[in-house]
């Protein structure tokens, strides 16, 4: 046997020996860089936990029961509440209002966002005036913006039958017609979120990279080539994100209907509910009548009509964007 016969099972026995067993130190670095990112994050579960899942599941368990405010002792009635709420006629006309209003919103609402953020994004002067100026209306209040928006289309004395009338045309009862009412609370609801939309689009053509413009401009594309080519389809993340908060905003909207409405104390959406939309018949229900069951079930219906009708203007965002690139 030679000598490297004989070091050889020594070399072996050794390779074979355990690792050290690790620090303390190792150990915590090792769970710090496992368990910190959660830590993180864990605060947003937690609040959203408390203020918005909890609430849902709430709900859901309210709209089970035929519940009364001030009723200790609710009757369990199952799904009966939704097919009350099928069957309910006011229900479907709340909802077709808040349709109405939401398409006469939003869809002029993202396409003058856009084209306003094209704007914005030229060379101008005073691009950071033009810029706050385009949000001045989000920042201020609401309900003042209500009551001077409910005056402007007055039906006797209000300024917009005044340039009607200017031009020859017939002064409009705007709270009393439903489509003119609802134009009325769709320019209102523009009118407020349109700057915001278009800082945030904004944003997002700033960071596209200046290269990709100057590429095309040598390779002779014009300006509303190089738009639909380059800008758009890039935009898509951010068109997404705004179609959808829209979507939501608009399918809950409250406020300029509630304010919008002519009659003292009403929450009713106008005389004849002309403009009613499912969250104003929703307040009424829970704290006018007092049907704590029934108004649970109007708001998970619409918590379900807001993911669906959501999902669908993210797919058709995606489609048309793809498009405009190909």
């Amino acid at each position: 046997m030679t000598v490297v016969d004989k070091i050889a099972p020594d070399e072996a026995k050794a390779g074979a020996r355990t690792p050290p067993r690790p620090t303390l130190r190792h150990r915590l670095s090792r769970w710090d860089v496992k368990v910190s990112p959660y830590l993180y994050i864990a605060p947003f579960f937690v609040v959203f936990g408390i203020v918005g899942l909890f609430p849902l599941l709430y709900t859901a368990y309210v709209s089970l029961f035929s519940w009364e405010a001030g009723d200790d002792d609710p009757t369990f009635i199952g799904l009966d509440n939704f097919k009350e709420l099928f069957a309910d006629t006011q229900f479907w006309n709340a909802l077709e209002n808040t349709v109405s209003i939401f398409l006469l919103s939003s869809v002029p609402q993202l396409i003058i966002a856009v084209l306003l953020a094209a704007l914005l994004s030229a060379r101008i002067r005073g691009a950071t005036g033009w810029r706050v100026g385009v949000l001045l209306p989000y920042a201020a209040s609401l309900v003042a913006l209500g009551i001077i928006f409910a005056n402007l289309f007055g039906p006797k004395y209000g300024l917009v039958n005044g340039l009607l009338q200017t031009i020859g045309l017939d002064p409009v009862d705007w709270q009393a017609g439903r489509f003119s009412s609802h134009v009325a609370i769709a320019i209102m609801v523009n009118w407020r979120w349109t700057g915001y939309n278009a800082l945030i689009v904004l944003a997002a053509m700033q960071a596209i990279p200046k290269e990709l413009h100057e590429a095309a401009l040598i390779d002779g594309a014009g300006t509303a080539r190089r738009f639909f080519s380059i800008t758009l389809p890039l935009l898509k993340p951010t068109l997404i994100f705004v179609t959808i908060t829209s979507t939501i905003g608009g399918l809950q909207i409250f406020t300029e209907p509630k304010l919008f409405d002519a009659m003292p104390g009403s929450n009713n959406g106008g005389s004849s509910n002309q403009f009613q939309t499912v969250t104003l018949y929703l307040y009424q229900t829970a704290f006018e009548n007092y049907e704590l069951g029934y108004a649970s079930a109007i708001a998970w219906v619409l918590f379900v009509i807001i993911v669906l009708i959501a999902l669908v203007n993210f797919f058709l965002t995606g489609r048309l964007t793809a498009v405009k690139k190909k």
